[in-house]
């Protein structure tokens, strides 16, 4: 095994150990590998996090920053995000398993443009003057919410981070990041990349270790205001029961299963590759997964045919080559979980007509690589067609109308995104209007933008991410202010 690499905590501008002395290895999960080692933070180095946020948001270090050197200092990370690209990407595949090829064009250039975007919006952020009855000046001010907690998943390490970062930083706020305890480098590289770029010491915190300990106390101090948290729906159950003593302000993105639906007026090939994309891209580790794919009774067998055959063509390989599209899925607990849900799906009655197994890649069985899996004759009622699995299987279900679908579609606990494939547009706006998902698709999928406010519905969670929404609903609060002029 080569040399470590060795990463410390970012708090109060400072590269800082666990108070314990207590390590974690970063496993590749292409090799089953430990190549870094973090941090594992208490309940204490959370706590100096926390105080540091909180006393540079009193001093007003960055807070009573002008909004347009806000803006030139978040434009410089976005810069110097692009200049470290290559470390960057290499990070988050060798943390995640993603493809190189995706973490150097996508993962990376969407960070960087998500700071942009927000770098743009520090100067946009106001109030408003209303007229009210009686002789007044009557006002509303947008002011920063305070100490942030943002807590960020293993799936999108780097991107799901910056969208909390980024508006909270445009906005005003002092923030604590605490990443996932697998995949925690590319968060800590941002951070020195942002002291580099000019943010104030603490600012921006980076708290390493289980969320159980570290997550939970950003959850229950009464000084961290908010908490922003993408993650399962289990966990932001918990939040918000904990969340409550404080009244704390509370965005939850939480899990899909997602409905992709296909007419039988679709471009039928169009759809059928865009479908096998929504769900085996990044290994189906993404919370709008189309992992519920609808068909119509008319075209079932044909797509069924040709999804299972584009599925059995995708061959997993080695992240670090640029030619690999489908790396190892990103732990060997999650390896178990979702190959547990191909044993039930396979025993509660559902066709296995690709994948299902394990693919050696040819280093000798290393690394957690799945082939992708499709399951047919699948019954929305059905365990794998209700539960989140966050893994590259997909369940084909057929509808017979649009009322059937609809029904089908609706009939799940989330309500995250969805997909919509037909040449009849006003059909495609009417089905848009009667899904219940906080993002619809219509003839694409998985289209992403920091101007697009995104988040979900039901058990998916409250509260919009990016765009300008996110900063008027979560990152700043309004204040009203009555002067009398008599």
């Amino acid at each position: 095994m080569s040399e470590l690499l060795k990463k410390q905590m970012i708090i109060d501008g400072k590269q800082i150990g666990s108070l314990s002395g207590e390590t974690s290895l970063s496993i590749n999960p292409a090799t089953e590998e430990g190549f870094a080692e973090i941090p594992m933070g208490t309940k204490e180095d959370a706590e100096n996090a926390i105080l540091a946020a909180k006393k540079s948001f009193d001093l007003g270090k960055w807070r009573n920053t002008p909004p347009s050197k806000k803006g030139k200092i978040l434009w410089k990370l976005a810069d110097l995000i692009m200049a470290n690209r290559q470390e960057l990407a290499e990070l988050e595949t060798k943390d995640t398993g993603k493809p190189i090829r995706e973490t150097m064009s996508i993962d990376v250039p969407m960070t960087a443009d998500v700071f942009r975007f927000f770098a743009g919006a520090t100067t946009k952020i106001h109030g408003e003057t209303i007229p009210v009855n009686g002789n007044f000046f009557h006002y509303t001010l947008r002011e920063p919410v305070g100490v942030m907690g943002l807590i960020v998943p293993w799936n999108f390490p780097m991107l799901i981070a910056a969208r909390k970062i980024a508006p909270a930083l445009a906005c005003g706020n002092s923030i604590i990041l605490k990443p996932a305890e697998i995949s925690s480098l590319t968060a800590i590289r941002m951070a020195e990349l942002a002291l580099e770029a000019g943010l104030p010491e603490g600012v921006f915190n980076v708290l390493t270790g289980k969320g159980s300990v570290v997550g939970q106390a950003l959850v229950d101090s009464p000084i961290v205001d908010a908490i922003t948290f993408t993650g399962s729906t289990g966990v932001g159950q918990g939040l918000m029961k904990s969340g409550s003593v404080n009244v704390k302000k509370l965005s939850l993105e939480l899990g899909g299963k997602s409905p992709n639906i296909v007419f039988d007026d679709a471009n039928v090939d169009l759809a059928i590759k865009m479908a096998a994309a929504a769900i085996f891209y990044n290994k189906g580790e993404v919370c709008t997964a189309g992992s519920r794919l609808f068909v119509q009774e008319s075209i079932y067998d044909e797509v069924t045919e040709k999804l299972s055959a584009r599925a059995n063509k995708m061959v997993p390989g080695d992240p670090m080559n640029e030619g690999t599209r489908l790396g190892p899925v990103v732990s060997k607990a999650q390896f178990d979980s979702v190959s547990e849900y191909i044993r039930l799906g396979k025993e509660g009655g559902a066709k296995l007509s690709a994948g299902g197994e394990k693919f050696d890649i040819g280093n000798g069985g290393k690394g957690y690589f799945l082939k992708p899996t499709v399951f047919t004759d699948v019954d929305n009622k059905m365990q794998i067609a209700q539960e989140e699995i966050f893994g590259p299987v997909l369940s084909v279900i057929k509808f017979t109308d649009t009322d059937d679908v609809i029904r089908q579609a609706n009939d799940t606990a989330f309500g995250l995104a969805s997909g919509i494939w037909t040449n009849d547009l006003k059909k495609a706006h009417q089905v848009a209007n009667r899904i219940n998902a906080g993002t619809v698709w219509i003839n694409t999928y998985n289209m992403y933008d920091a101007a697009s406010p995104y988040g979900g519905f039901k058990m998916s969670g409250f509260g919009k991410e990016s765009g300008m929404e996110s900063i008027y609903e979560f990152y700043t609060k309004s204040k009203t202010v009555w002067v009398d002029l008599n």
